[in-house]
């Protein structure tokens, strides 16, 4: 595989920001969703997604760095040998990332324990020094060598913005065709990952776990700013000049909302309480910028307009 920070466009030296930045702008862009008779872009996507997950790992980024792993996880041949199948850290499940049920993907994490008694004949345990128990050849086998536990298996879970604000349950299918229930963490963001433990293949030492990547998709008029939501609300002229209640979306469902008499576009309003979980408790607030809509073609408002007199200068701040 290419190197991860070439597939994303940034430096060796982009901070953790920098890096989420880049996944994703790719990740809009290059979405399946989005790309559907486009299967080109769907390989960038998972190659995106694959240099995300090493880079976003402090402890993988620094092996990558270091020259111990390659751009897909698996470690480079030590002392010139190769490492042989299944012996990366990373192996992409089936070759590759495939898609799962309930708009998620998985790839399975190898175990390279065993990776000097391949090379070396000997039973060197991971994380024993080399000297442990060591015969004439240099290399002992090690003793009450711990059975191995299965791989993990690593899944991204597609979750709907309002979904993710208020952490509602999401159902996915693992990898043995089992469905289960999972509660959304408070503070889930992009990038989020959980952990299930048992639910990775099985092994002789007991099964791995399953690590879920969350990934929040788009929505059609909300943004989050932090742990708040951000919408822009579309008002009538006559409910900025005279005030009154309005009926505004939330992720709860609508509420009603006071406009304030003489209100101009801009103008922002809290809804306590409507954003997202806060790691700490509680939750944001939605924030309601107010846009006032004129109808383009209104003969009696144009009638009222040219009669009106307004001899205030709101640009005079600016130098107008």
């Amino acid at each position: 595989m290419a190197d991860p920070y070439a597939i994303l466009g940034v430096s060796r030296s982009a901070t953790e920001k920098e890096i989420k930045s880049a996944y994703r702008k790719l990740a809009k862009e290059l979405h399946p969703d989005r790309n559907k008779d486009n299967p080109k872009a769907a390989e960038k996507f998972s190659q995106a997604t694959t240099a995300y997950d090493l880079l976003s790992d402090k402890d993988k980024r620094a092996q990558f760095d270091r020259g111990e792993i390659d751009g897909d996880g698996n470690p480079t041949a030590p002392f010139g040998f190769g490492g042989g199948p299944g012996g990366g850290s990373y192996a992409n499940y089936g070759g590759q990332g495939h898609p799962g049920a309930g708009g998620f993907e998985f790839n399975s994490g190898g175990d390279f324990s065993d990776i000097f008694e391949g090379l070396f004949g000997g039973g060197r345990q991971a994380g024993a020094g080399f000297g442990a128990g060591a015969g004439a050849g240099g290399f002992g086998r090690s003793r009450g060598r711990q059975a191995q536990r299965g791989a993990n298996v690593n899944y991204r879970l597609a979750v709907d913005f309002i979904d993710a604000a208020t952490q509602a349950p999401q159902r996915i299918t693992l990898q043995d065709g089992k469905t289960i229930d999972v509660k959304l963490p408070a503070g889930v963001e992009q990038g989020t990952q959980m952990r299930l433990a048992g639910k990775g293949q099985p092994g002789p030492g007991g099964a791995g776990d399953a690590i879920l990547t969350i990934e929040i998709r788009d929505h059609s008029y909300y943004t989050r700013d932090g742990d708040d939501i951000r919408l822009d609300l579309p008002i009538t002229l006559k409910e900025a000049v005279i005030g009154g209640k309005v009926k505004v979306p939330t992720v709860d469902g609508p509420v009603m909302l006071s406009v304030p008499a003489g209100s101009s576009s801009g103008k922002t309003l809290r809804l306590k309480g409507k954003g997202f979980s806060k790691k700490g408790g509680g939750r944001g607030d939605q924030l309601v910028t107010l846009m006032i809509d004129i109808p383009a073609d209104d003969a009696a408002l144009k009638q009222f307009a040219e009669g009106w007199q307004d001899d205030r200068n709101p640009r005079s701040a600016m130098g107008g």
